[in-house]
């Protein structure tokens, strides 16, 4: 069973940065993919990025160039680097896996998640 752990949220000024790890403290299927959404206040879920076992990643638009997801298998931890920081980065984030990430937007619905970390970026 897939147990997601999130940690290394914070606060900080924009254009700061923030890693955010997620542990999978369970089994992590080979199959498995990994990785992140964001929900602020009064908002819907959005994916932000995802990492397949073999390495593959993907990332929402309005992250691309400042995020980068990578993954530690020997640690079973998969990372966010979080660069730039943009006041509308404030989110609760959540580390999730699912079978198949062919596109971040399943993450916002996955089976398994973290019980989330919070990121808030001031002006």
């Amino acid at each position: 069973q897939v147990e997601l752990v999130e940690s290394g949220g914070g606060s900080v000024q924009a254009g700061g940065s923030l890693r955010l790890s997620c542990v999978d403290s369970g089994k992590r299927y080979s199959t498995y993919c990994v990785g992140w959404f964001r929900q602020a206040p009064g908002k819907e879920r959005e994916g932000v990025a995802a990492i397949d076992s073999d390495g593959s990643t993907r990332y929402a638009d309005s992250v691309k160039g400042r995020f980068t997801i990578s993954q530690d298998n020997s640690k079973n931890t998969v990372y966010l680097q979080m660069s730039s920081l943009k006041v509308e980065d404030t989110a609760m984030y959540y580390c999730a896996a699912d079978f198949n990430c062919w596109s971040v937007a399943v993450l916002e619905t996955a089976p398994v998640t973290g019980q989330g970390t919070q990121v808030s970026v001031s002006s």
